[in-house]
């Protein structure tokens, strides 16, 4: 009997404990403290990314200039060239020929027009005989020019120092006038062509003096940034209709042949913003493509709110609608509440909260 009632006792006893811890637990729990915080406004810069067609400051082709067939080539695909440096040879013999016919045929007016001149003189043939003459060799003398500008034209040269595409033609070929022989770029600088959306462009306009050109930078097709900075110097005349866009260009130099043209890049802009709303990029959820987040009101409620993102930083959002500067908003802990719970939490400051700040996945 004793012992049954000892077992008893003992039974009642650890039931009583395990309620009251369990009792503490659940209060513990309940008395949990979120963290939150206020939106940081502040003046502030963002990077923009416009991708971005690059092409060479001068890109020709050359072309072939008179008919016959393609005698020498004197350089190579892929070749880089100075400027009148010989590039192509089409057969001259013909146009040296033309050339030969034109002189002979301007040293014999000449001669004519001498003879003439002393009959002029002698009053035996009329001025206008002297004059007709004279007209003749100015004739022959122009044949002459015109031949030797035909043979000049056998010769290709350089136009400009640049690179050599792909030959067209190839030697031994019979070519036309016109006949496309290679393309020759010039790769000393480059023009980078980006497209920027109407609102950002009157942005910009408002921020940027006329006199003033704004320094950009250019990410390769690598993922990696160019390591010369460029310069926005122009902007096309006309918006497209069908995009909303205008066509920018910023230049960038390239000492070393980097880039070729035709590349493809992404240009990276530093746009200013005036007091602008930014938040913790971990305080934010999203719902079907759409960001929230959650605001505490003055009872300590919490109320899903939908924002408009206007840009991304590392780590931060930039809100351009839904939240204001003095809004207390959810820092930790959005996936334990939902819309409508009453929260005790500990506030901190957003100055210091952006300070330590790193994205993580609760």
């Amino acid at each position: 009997m004793k012992r049954t009632f000892l077992l008893t006792l003992l039974s009642l006893c650890s039931v009583q404990c395990f309620t009251s811890c369990a009792h503490k637990e659940e209060v513990k729990e309940e008395k949990v403290k979120f963290l939150v915080t206020s939106p940081l406004q502040q003046d502030t810069t963002i990077t923009k990314e416009y991708v971005s067609q690059i092409h060479s400051i001068q890109h020709i082709e050359v072309r072939a200039l008179e008919k016959g067939y393609l005698q020498k080539i004197f350089v190579d695909e892929g070749q880089s060239i100075e400027k009148g440096q010989l590039m192509f040879q089409i057969m001259p013999l013909l146009y040296q020929a033309e050339l030969k016919k034109a002189e002979a045929e301007a040293k014999f007016v000449s001669i004519e027009y001498q003879n003439t001149k002393k009959l002029a003189d002698g009053k035996i043939v009329s001025p206008n005989e002297l004059a007709l003459s004279q007209a003749k060799v100015e004739k022959a003398k122009a044949e002459v020019s015109l031949a030797q500008t035909h043979l000049g034209f056998t010769t290709i040269r350089a136009p400009f120092s640049g690179i050599m595409d792909h030959f067209q033609a190839r030697l031994g070929s019979l070519v036309d006038e016109g006949d496309l022989l290679t393309t020759l770029s010039d790769n000393s600088k480059m023009w980078v062509y980006f497209n920027v959306p109407e609102a950002e462009y009157l942005a910009y306009k408002t921020h940027v003096q006329a006199e003033d050109k704004p320094h950009v930078k250019l990410r390769m097709a690598n993922n990696e940034e160019f390591e010369y900075p460029g310069i926005v110097q122009t902007i096309e005349a006309d918006f497209n209709n069908e995009t909303g866009n205008i066509a920018f260009r910023a230049t960038f130099p390239n000492p070393k042949g980097l880039l070729r043209n035709g590349e493809t890049g992404s240009v990276l802009m530093t746009v200013p913003l005036k007091n602008a709303l930014i938040v913790p990029q971990k305080a934010t959820f999203e719902v079907l493509e759409k960001k929230f987040l959650y605001v505490v009101d003055s009872h300590n409620v919490v109320h899903q709110r939908e924002v408009t993102v206007a840009s991304e930083m590392p780590d931060l959002y930039i809100i351009s609608s839904g939240l204001k500067a003095g809004d207390k908003i959810m820092l930790e802990g959005i996936r334990k509440v939902k819309d409508g719970d009453k929260i005790d939490f500990t506030y901190q400051e957003p100055k210091s909260v952006i300070a330590h700040l790193k994205v993580y996945s609760e």
